[in-house]
């Protein structure tokens, strides 16, 4: 635990500058209320409505004025192309442990990028060979060929085989790093696309094998098929040699909705138990129907929001994310995991459930897989992990072994086997590389398989964890990943990581970039476990949904405030990054506290709060935020709105926004007008728009090595320097 005392303090306050800390009243933004017709709170009042043109000729323009003149500045440092090469280094090397996927088969399939493979191959080999040091690989599918081959920015997106063979596969492929895909068969055995076989223009949207001759296909089929989310709204079934036109609709859904899809539930032999759909009709809260013989649908008896997590042993395994009592008259909790017989619950919904798990206040249930005949569960405890192995009695009830790994770390789950009951489990920590184990659930025997080397020189590195007091009482965890001698003297160079949205955990995790460009230079890295993540479960994430999402911008400037009584930094030194949902972290940062921070890395954010709804796939999330066209919810999302909230005479610091053209979830418009307004307010911005690359911001390794280090070229410049930029 960190000591100071009050003088240390004090003199900290007067050498660097820190300023005072402001409290604000739980759930209020600092910010002054925007009267009617304040800027961007209606389209006649935004002048900057032009740069949501995507590939528009003005906007396009603009953005390439933008990227030469910040370019120029960022790869302009001299130190720009030492981080570049460390970054494009440790992306592309070659000693990283090759992600294992069990086919049925029980070989071992991976997706491997490296310099000579930036686009990646498709690659399989023997489990036994996996576990030597030079696996020997056979090729599949080479993405850069393809993509030579047909003059295509291609980037794989995913596959699905269909079971038990697995030799026909739906392989998804986007152009430029795009949600939407094309979907074309192919064979694994033969290594090439199938001459006639299923094909699928571009799209959003899900496929699923029925048989070798059926699908399910989610897709766009022209005018009205899809929600206002931009996803499908139809489900159909297609047989071998049918057209898109020709296919039978076997579900729709309605135009609010955020998205239908298909998919099959299969036994661990790949024999089909039964035929669902989902209908998403909101991003929490769904229906699933079973699709009959006859072509009809039931729907099942299962709560709005749940998941279901796995078939074990015919027991249908589904975790539950709300207060509910079930046909059979069980009351169950928020975050519950639960199994019904399968068979006999389809049946009979009142079908009596048997209780799998019902994880602690500081619990969360993080990954949920099964091998043949067990259940293999990711439990979290105050953010530290550890796997359960989980088995189903004659009795009915479920009986729990803990697997030995390490702890004090995150557990991750990866591939289980169907064929058997072996499951690769991934260890890892902020200084601890990733550690690769195979785990037999049904003897609990672990063997280590592969570990990574240290990527950065972690020596007298060391990691805290501290809580931090929000607005409102609740104790707020992070983590402070720093060297152990650090002087509490408030000169650190630090950088705060957030997200705080959609149920989304940070865990501890090895990153070699962080590692070798930030903390071997001195640098601290902290993450902050805010509500709205799943840190502690549905209930974490709920606490800041909708009208309580201020709460999750008080948990990070809480955690900020709190590195600064700590002394481990203060605001010349404070910087904070965060992508997406994290860049709205980052925008209501900027706009509420922007005394507590002398930079931010906001990455392909969303911004533009009052029309997030109305672009791309905007709409999908008003359950998370709210509806702006609701004037009660409206008010509440005003409030906070980091666009309508920039303001004049404020002491912003000179913020790095970053964005993709091809970008096709989180429009780059929020990212662009955000830096216009600044810019018309008089502020200094650096933006930077990679025309490729989706949501990851990065369709390949160098276009990711050159994206991380502009990120650390900008914090080394607006952090490090002597004395720090204000």
């Amino acid at each position: 635990m960190f000591r100071r005392t009050r003088l240390a303090a004090l003199l900290a306050t007067i050498l660097l500058g820190a300023p005072a800390i402001a409290q604000t009243t739980p759930g209020q933004t600092p910010n002054p209320p925007l009267i009617e017709g304040a800027f961007a709170t209606s389209d006649e009042t935004d002048p900057y409505l032009w740069l949501e043109e995507v590939e528009g000729e003005r906007a396009m323009a603009w953005v390439n004025e933008h990227n030469t003149r910040s370019l120029g500045v960022l790869e302009g440092d001299p130190r720009y192309e030492g981080l570049h090469q460390q970054a494009l280094a440790l992306v592309q090397a070659r000693d990283r442990i090759p992600a294992p996927g069990f086919t049925h088969a029980g070989l071992i399939d991976n997706i491997w990028q490296d310099a000579q493979h930036v686009r990646g191959i498709w690659r399989r080999t023997t489990l036994d060979s996996y576990r030597t040091e030079t696996p020997a690989w056979e090729t599949i599918l080479d993405l850069d060929a393809l993509a030579a081959a047909e003059g295509k920015n291609w980037v794989y997106k995913g596959s699905t085989c269909l079971a038990p063979e697995e030799r026909l596969c739906l392989i998804s492929l986007s152009d430029g790093g795009k949600d939407a895909v094309v979907i074309r068969e192919f064979d694994s055995e033969a290594r090439a696309f199938v001459q006639g076989g299923f094909e699928l223009p571009e799209s959003k949207g899900g496929v699923a094998w029925v048989d070798a001759d059926t699908l399910l296909v989610a897709r766009d089929f022209g005018p009205g098929t899809m929600t206002t989310s931009g996803y499908p709204m139809i489900v159909k079934r297609m047989s071998r040699g049918q057209t898109l036109d020709q296919a039978e609709t076997v579900f729709t859904g309605q135009p609010s909705d955020v998205s239908v899809g298909g998919y099959t539930l299969r036994d661990a032999d790949g024999a089909v138990q039964a035929v669902l759909i989902n209908r998403g009709v909101s991003f929490y809260e769904g229906e699933t129907h079973r699709l009959n013989a006859d072509g009809t649908t039931t729907q099942l008896a299962l709560p709005a929001k749940s998941d279901i997590n796995a078939l074990v042993q015919g027991q249908l395994v589904v975790t539950i994310k709300q207060d509910w009592t079930a046909p059979s008259g069980q009351a169950f909790r928020t975050g519950d995991v639960i199994a019904w017989p399968l068979q006999a619950w389809l049946a009979d919904p009142t079908t009596q459930a048997r209780l799998v798990i019902r994880p602690g206040a500081r619990e969360s249930v993080e990954s949920v897989t099964a091998t043949r005949n067990h259940l293999i569960v990711g439990l979290f405890e105050n953010v530290r992990g550890a796997a359960y192995v989980y088995t189903p009695n004659p009795d009915g009830d479920w009986a729990r072994r803990r697997l030995d790994l390490p702890e004090n770390a995150t557990v991750g789950l990866g591939s289980a086997s169907e064929i058997d009951d072996k499951v690769f489990v991934n260890v890892s920590g902020y200084l601890t590389p990733q550690s690769l184990y195979l785990a037999d659930a049904a003897s609990g025997n672990v063997a280590p398989v592969k570990a990574l080397p240290a990527k950065f020189d972690a020596d007298g590195m060391t990691v805290d964890q501290f809580e931090a007091r929000s607005a409102d009482g609740t104790m707020i965890p992070y983590f402070v990943v720093h060297k152990a001698d650090l002087a509490l003297d408030g000169s650190n160079p630090t950088l705060l990581y957030g997200y705080g949205g959609f149920q989304s955990s940070l865990l501890p995790g090895y990153s070699p970039t962080v590692g070798k460009l930030w903390l071997e230079r001195g640098g601290v890295y902290v993450v902050a476990n805010t509500r709205g993540g799943g840190e502690f479960g549905p209930n974490w994430h709920d606490a800041a949904l909708q009208e309580n999402r201020q709460r999750a911008h008080e948990d990070f400037q809480a955690v900020a405030q709190d590195l600064i009584a700590r002394n481990i930094t203060s605001q010349p030194r404070l910087g904070i990054m965060g992508g997406s949902q994290g860049g709205l972290f980052m925008g209501a940062m900027l706009t509420q506290r922007p005394d507590l921070i002398n930079a931010a890395v906001i990455q392909v954010p969303l911004f533009d709060m009052l029309r997030f709804h109305r672009l791309l796939a905007g709409a999908s999330w008003i359950a998370e935020y709210g509806n702006p066209d609701i004037p009660e919810e409206r008010a509440w999302i005003q409030a906070y709105s980091p666009y309508q909230n920039l303001r004049a005479d404020q002491p912003y610091p000179e913020v790095f926004i970053h964005t993709s053209t091809k970008d096709d979830r989180v429009h780059p418009g929020h990212a662009r007008k955000a830096a216009a307004r600044l810019e018309d307010l008089g502020y200094p911005v650096l933006f930077y728009e990679n025309t490729d690359g989706g949501h990851a911001a990065g369709a390949n390794l160098r276009e990711t090595a050159r994206r991380i280090a502009l990120e650390y070229t900008y914090l080394s410049r607006r952090l490090m320097d002597q004395p720090a930029q204000q």
